[in-house]
C-alpha cells in the first residue's frame, strides 16, 4: 500500500511553518495516541502515519528531500519504520513534542533539556489591592503596604532540614523522574517523592517542618505613579511568596482602588467637573471661583451664559501614567433655580417676568414656541 503524502497526513499546506507542522501534529498525536486508545489498532496506525510525517517535515534536510524526491527521497530516513519508534535516534523538535503530549495525557508537567530539576520551586505569585484618593492618583503617592506572605525559614536559611543537608531521592535516585512502560513508549513523568527535585529532607526543620519557607507579614513601601487610573495594577518583582529551597520568589501584584472624590469625576487624562452659578450670574456674566487640583482659580462666565455650557481649563487635568502630557479640566455650568424666594425676590422676579413678555431676552424660548405655533396652524 502506497503512502499517502505527508502534508496531506497532518493537514498542511506545502509551506507550512514548523510552528503549524507542530500544531497539527500535537493535535492528531492527542487525538490517536495508543494511550487514550486502547486496542484500536486504527488509532495506532494514525498515530504512527503521523508521527512519521512531522518526523520527516520537521528535520529540514529530510523535507528538503522529500519536497524534492517525495517519499523515495526520505525511504529509511524515518524513525517510525520497520525499526519502530526511536530507531531513527534523536527526534530533535519531535522529541519535545512527544514529551509535552505524555505529559497532557499522564496529568504530568515535562522539563525540557534533560538532567535533573533544579532543586527549588518558584513561589506564588500574590495579589492584594490597595486605595488611595482621587489626589493622590493624579500626582502619585509612596505608600507603606502590609503582605501577609511565605518567606524564606531563618531557621534553616531555606533548606528545610536541621543539619542543612539534603540527600539522594531513593524513588528516582537522584535523576527527579520516573519512567514506565506506557503502550510502547517508555514514559518519563515527575518523581512523586521528591517532585522533581532529585533530593528530599532527611531531618526537617523543627520550625518549617521541612517546607523552608513560613508565613511572614512583611511591610512594604510601594511608589505609586502620577496619573495611575482605577483597577491598574503595579507589579513589585520578587515580593510575592518565597520559594522553596531556594527557587525564585514569586511576584506581587498592587491593584490600585481609587476613591470617588465629592467634586471631580475622571475621564482619561481629563477631570470634570460640575460648576453652579446663579440666574443673575448667568444673565449678567460674572468672575467665580472653581477648584482644580492646583487649588481655586478665577473663571470668566460671560453674560448670557446658558446652563450645560462647558468651558474648558487647560493643562488642570491628571498627567499621563508614565509619558508626557497633562489633560485639561473641563467645567459644566449648571444654571440653579432658587427653590425658596423671599417677598422681595417674588416681587423682582414678577417684574422680570412682565419684562420678558415685552423684550426678545430669551430667544431660544421665542424661536421654540414659534416653531409650534407654525406647526399647529
Amino acid at each position: 500500500m502506497s503512502k499517502r503524502d505527508y502534508y496531506e497526513v497532518l493537514g498542511v499546506q506545502k509551506g507550512a511553518s514548523k510552528d503549524e507542522i507542530k500544531k497539527a501534529y500535537r493535535k492528531l498525536a492527542l487525538k490517536y495516541h495508543p494511550d487514550r486508545n486502547p486496542d484500536d489498532a486504527d488509532a495506532e496506525a494514525k498515530f504512527k502515519e503521523a508521527s512519521e510525517a512531522a518526523e520527516i517535515l520537521l528535520d529540514e534536510n529530510k523535507k528538503a528531500r522529500y519536497d524534492q524526491f517525495g517519499h523515495a527521497g526520505v525511504d529509511g530516513q524515518s524513525g517510525f519504520g520497520a525499526g519502530g519508534f526511536g530507531a531513527g535516534g534523536d527526534f530533535g523538535d519531535l522529541g519535545d513534542i512527544f514529551g509535552d503530549i505524555f505529559g497532557d495525557i499522564l496529568g504530568g508537567g515535562r522539563r525540557r533539556g534533560g538532567g535533573r530539576r533544579s532543586r527549588g520551586r518558584p513561589g506564588n505569585d500574590l495579589q492584594m489591592a490597595v486605595s488611595i484618593s482621587f489626589e493622590e492618583a493624579a500626582f502619585g503617592i509612596e505608600k507603606n503596604i502590609s503582605v501577609n506572605r511565605f518567606a524564606t525559614c531563618g531557621t534553616c536559611d531555606g533548606s528545610g532540614s536541621k543539619s542543612g543537608k539534603l540527600t539522594t531521592c531513593g524513588t528516582c535516585q537522584g535523576v527527579g523522574e520516573v519512567r514506565r512502560q506506557q503502550g510502547f513508549f517508555t514514559v518519563a513523568s515527575t518523581c512523586p517523592t521528591c517532585s522533581g527535585t532529585g533530593q528530599v529532607v532527611s531531618d526537617p526543620c523543627d520550625f518549617c517542618r521541612g517546607e523552608g519557607r513560613t508565613r511572614k507579614k512583611t511591610d512594604l513601601s510601594v511608589k505609586i505613579p502620577p496619573g495611575i487610573d482605577h483597577g491598574q495594577r503595579l507589579k513589585l518583582s520578587g515580593e510575592g511568596d518565597s520559594g522553596s529551597m531556594g527557587g525564585m520568589n514569586g511576584d506581587l501584584y498592587v491593584v490600585v482602588d481609587v476613591k470617588e472624590h465629592d467634586i471631580f469625576e475622571r475621564e482619561g487624562q481629563d477631570v470634570h467637573c460640575i460648576v453652579p452659578i446663579s440666574f443673575s450670574q448667568a444673565a449678567l456674566g460674572s468672575e467665580i471661583e472653581v477648584p482644580t487640583l492646583d487649588g481655586k482659580v478665577q473663571v470668566s462666565i460671560p453674560e448670557g451664559t446658558q446652563s450645560g455650557k462647558k468651558m474648558r481649563l487647560k493643562g488642570k487635568g491628571i498627567q499621563r501614567l508614565g509619558g508626557y502630557g497633562v489633560g485639561d479640566q473641563i467645567l459644566t455650568i449648571h444654571v440653579e433655580t432658587p427653590t425658596k424666594l423671599s417677598a422681595q425676590q417674588k416681587d423682582l422676579f414678577e417684574q422680570l417676568s412682565q419684562l420678558e413678555e415685552q423684550g426678545a431676552c430669551n430667544p431660544m424660548s421665542r424661536g421654540f414656541f414659534d416653531k409650534v405655533r407654525d406647526l399647529f396652524q
